[in-house]
């Protein structure tokens, strides 16, 4: 797959490719954060329709997120993933072609008439799949009723809509709000020193929605200030990973989620004890709640120092959260402790993959590093047991 990055001039217009002197291209438009079960639909549809018709499939996708920009933030926290792990998705679903619209007010404030013109006339675009729920242009006037009447009035393109929605009626928070699951049959308590802390793949939480009346649904809409969501959509993977409902989260995505980041040295305390873990820094995806998790660990890319070879895989322990052990500071980390790690095992500086496969145990203080490393011998256990099933 071949990628492009381009650039909107002052105005908001793109100088977008030719791609085909001869071939008429397939495109399909959106953020595509995420890349869950909704956008994975989308995507086989334009590449499906491509290869029917023998042509160019094209992924269009924005960086920042569009979201980001009209909030006006500098750093975007709530991306489910990376840029890099979207484009890898687009090639792994079979597009020729890649392309990164760098994301500006200026190309927002153009219509969705201009856009789709643009696309027509420069790109070659003659079929557009979308999802159904999609919007675009000034004002996100485009929405599906107006871009199939466009089509039918120009005859210029043609129109497919995907149903990327999943099951319906569901309301979520406009903001996310981390809530750390409470602790039930799989714990023993939740000090971690009179009775200790036990871990166990009975412990993942769930959804709390599921199982809830119509009305208790309405109830709870009301009290969160709740807007409408596809299941099928990000919002609905944050709200989950917010909660540490991993499992729930990989049933919409089709896969564990994951972040990237790379691997910086820390203060050496979990080698001090036995259990040396990666220190994870520059994260890209969304962090779940604070707690300890079971999943992989996996090596992208070898720093200078790294002991490791780029696509190694090991299962792991992680943590996430405020090391209120040892910390006062209130900083949040990711760390991971790989389970079967080689001797001279070294990763620091390389650029690795971190996938959350089961929630363990909430993260809890302890009195010292004793009680800590008793509690670290269970969560590997735990790991274990979780990664195993």
């Amino acid at each position: 797959m071949e990628i492009l990055r381009l650039e909107p001039d002052e105005q908001g217009i793109v100088a977008w490719p030719t791609l085909s002197e001869d071939k008429r291209a397939v495109v399909t438009i959106g953020s595509f954060d995420g890349v869950h079960r909704g956008h994975q639909a989308v995507l086989a549809r334009a590449v499906e329709l491509a290869h029917t018709h023998d042509v160019p499939s094209v992924a269009i996708t924005f960086d920042p997120r569009p979201g980001v920009v009209h909030a006006g933030l500098e750093r975007d926290t709530q991306a489910v993933m990376s840029l890099e792990q979207r484009l890898e998705l687009m090639d792994q679903a079979g597009f020729d072609y890649a392309l990164v619209v760098r994301y500006t007010l200026a190309f927002a404030a153009r219509t969705y008439i201009f856009f789709l013109g643009q696309l027509v006339g420069k790109l070659g675009m003659r079929t557009l799949v979308l999802g159904s729920d999609a919007t675009m242009g000034k004002g996100r006037e485009g929405d599906i009723a107006a871009i199939r009447k466009l089509s039918g009035a120009t005859g210029v393109f043609e129109l497919d809509v995907v149903d990327d929605f999943g099951p319906a009626g569901i309301y979520l928070p406009r903001e996310v709000q981390y809530v750390v699951p409470e602790a039930g049959a799989g714990y023993e308590g939740v000090n971690g020193i009179e009775s200790g802390v036990k871990s166990g793949i009975e412990s993942e939480p769930s959804n709390p929605l599921t199982g809830m009346t119509k009305a208790q649904l309405r109830a709870w809409s009301k009290k969160q200030r709740s807007v409408a969501v596809r299941e099928y959509s990000s919002s609905m993977v944050r709200f989950l990973l917010a909660r540490g409902c991993v499992r729930d989260a990989a049933e919409i995505l089709g896969r564990a989620h994951s972040i990237d980041a790379t691997v910086a040295h820390g203060q050496a305390r979990g080698r001090e004890l036995g259990f040396p873990t990666a220190n994870m820094a520059d994260i890209r995806g969304f962090v779940p709640v604070d707690g300890v998790y079971a999943g992989y660990l996996t090596v992208l890319g070898s720093g200078e120092r790294s002991g490791s070879g780029s696509g190694e895989r090991y299962a792991a322990a992680i943590s996430v959260g405020v090391n209120s052990t040892f910390e006062q500071d209130g900083s949040r980390f990711v760390e991971v402790y790989c389970l079967d790690a080689p001797e001279g095992f070294d990763i620091y500086d390389a650029s690795v993959r971190v996938e959350f496969v089961s929630y363990l145990r909430p993260m809890v203080t302890f009195e010292g590093a004793d009680a800590l490393v008793e509690q670290m011998k269970r969560d590997v256990d735990a790991a274990r047991e979780a990664l195993e099933a």
